[in-house]
């Protein structure tokens, strides 16, 4: 175990009401929970998407923070945060990593392990 170590949960939901399927939009919101596992305080400054639909169209999204935030993060804490994204297909993924920067200076990544974005199977 590191001392520097966010780990990071992800939790995804279609959205029908604004999604348009009949012009290839389909809408995913995604609830982040990010928790300081490591041993030092760490802030997350910025963030990298990359986003695959299922015909491979990538997206690349860059920022500084998540949803105008910055959290400074002490051991044992955690943060949550939704937001979404809009895809051409039914299918598709996600992941990236966010930028930190412990309390001692030290900058690291912490990997945002890839999720599925996909609507529920429908039962007919």
């Amino acid at each position: 175990m590191s001392a520097y170590d966010f780990t990071v949960t992800v939790r995804t939901q279609y959205l029908p009401e604004q999604s348009d399927p009949d012009r290839s939009q389909f809408v995913f919101s995604y609830t982040i929970t990010i928790k300081n596992t490591g041993s030092v305080a760490a802030q997350l400054i910025s963030r990298h998407w990359v986003i695959l639909d299922a015909n491979n169209q990538m997206q690349e999204v860059r920022g500084l923070g998540v949803v105008g935030h910055q959290p400074l993060l002490q051991p044992g804490e955690q943060f949550e945060y939704t937001s979404g994204t809009q895809l051409g297909t039914a299918q598709g993924s996600m992941r990236g990593e966010y930028f930190c920067v412990a309390e001692d200076g030290h900058r690291f990544e912490s990997p945002i392990p890839e999720f599925v974005l996909s609507p529920p199977r429908s039962l007919h």
